[in-house]
């Protein structure tokens, strides 16, 4: 099967992530998870893969195993089933010959993707782009992920001179409400040595740094009383609250800030003049410069506790994932050295980014599997006008045949 017949296969498939059940805790939290999981696993099953098992959750990992004798470091590829709750329509994929200016997605509904709002096409001027019909998201995230990886075990498979060491593959449920996946994966019975995720990005993107993440709880305890009566009584909570969120440091928000610059999010507050509740998101690059923002947050509600009174202001400080260049300095890094040397086999210009966001690999990583990011090749994720170059989907699974090789080449 070539890869784009591959991918638009998988799109058929409406696996997106449903947030209630997810809450509920149920995974995979949505039955089209599955029934992808399902096809995959026939799939590995066709190509001879062995150890192929897909869990109750539908995790689903195999393993090509190796055709050398020699000991080499065990690589694996992750890739997750769901797709973005923003549109739960089904995909209809097409493709179309892309010759510059606006893209016609739905030529009926009159839905275009206009180049003035998207000037990344002026890239891909005579490739063909697989888009959907402005209805839905193309599900390349992470769908094109996974068409890269299958690919790369169908051209081993094809090709069983090529030499290459254990390679393992791991598809997981639910990334895309809070890497949910990645969190319930057994690393340690896994058995690789190092991994990649591949999870968005145009061609020749390569993440390996993204936040070291925290979730803040800060809870305002006030006293409620009759507005007749109120005066020396009223301690209003909600007022605190506001008050809390006036001394964050200005300009520290996701609004203000781009790069590595970190911030303090104000996401969900919820409450009445009794008791108010504040939910924030602390992000930071740096971890030093992450713990000094949870350490400021500690501060500022002992601080505000000694104004309004004991048992006025509580804190709950929890950290959600690391940066995943955490786990890749010093001798640990040579699995960027090995995906930079891949990249340059397949003539493709490396372009680190740093992640302003959470991806599984930084769950995998703080688990003890160091996992960088490669790209899939595609635009515009958790859009109507999300597209995918079909070189560059091409591209993604070449790189991961390189990989292969070049980890083999190091024995």
């Amino acid at each position: 099967m070539n890869i784009v017949d591959r991918f638009i296969s998988y799109t058929k498939i409406n696996t997106t992530t449903n947030r209630e059940n997810g809450a509920a805790g149920i995974m995979p939290s949505s039955p089209g998870q599955r029934e992808l999981a399902e096809q995959l696993k026939q799939e590995l099953e066709a190509l001879g893969l062995e150890d192929i098992v897909l869990n109750d959750r539908a995790i689903l990992t195999a393993t090509l195993p190796s055709n050398i004798d020699t000991d080499l470091p065990t690589v694996a590829f992750f890739s997750h089933l769901d797709t973005s709750a923003e549109q739960t329509a089904d995909t209809k994929a097409h493709i179309v010959k892309y010759e510059g200016g606006d893209v016609v997605l739905n030529t009926e509904q009159h839905i275009l993707m206009p180049l003035e709002q998207f000037p990344e096409l002026n890239d891909y001027v005579g490739q063909d782009l697989i888009v959907t019909d402005g209805t839905s998201l193309l599900g390349a995230d992470d769908k094109a992920g996974i068409a890269a990886i299958m690919h790369m075990l169908q051209h081993f498979k094809a090709n069983p001179d090529i030499k290459h060491g254990c390679v393992k593959i791991g598809f997981v449920p639910d990334e895309e409400q809070g890497l949910r996946g990645a969190k319930a994966f057994d690393v340690e019975s896994f058995g690789a040595d190092f991994a990649y995720t591949l999870d968005c990005g145009g061609i020749g993107e390569f993440v390996y740094e993204n936040w070291n993440a925290g979730d803040v709880v800060v809870t305002f305890i006030g006293q409620s009383a009759h507005p007749m009566s109120a005066k020396g009584k009223l301690k209003n909570s909600l007022l605190m609250a506001h008050k809390f969120i006036a001394m964050l440091p200005p300009g520290e928000a996701p609004e203000y800030t781009e790069g590595r610059e970190g911030y303090y999010w104000v996401k969900e507050l919820k409450g009445n003049s009794a008791q108010t509740v504040l939910k924030m998101d602390v992000r930071d690059f740096d971890r030093k410069g992450y713990h000094c923002r949870m350490a400021f947050l500690k501060q500022l509600a002992e601080a505000c506790e000694g104004l309004w009174g004991e048992g006025s202001v509580e804190i709950t400080l929890a950290d959600r994932y690391e940066n995943v260049k955490n786990s890749l300095e010093g001798d640990a890094s040579f699995p960027i050295d090995i995906a930079k040397d891949a990249y340059a086999r397949c003539g493709i210009e490396v372009k680190p980014l740093p992640m302003r966001g959470g991806y599984d690999g930084a769950v995998l990583s703080q688990k003890g599997l160091p996992c960088p990011n490669l790209f899939t090749g595609a635009h515009n994720f958790h859009s109507i006008y999300e597209f995918l170059p079909v070189k560059s989907l091409q591209a993604a699974a070449d790189v991961l045949v390189e990989i292969v090789k070049v980890t083999a080449e190091r024995r």
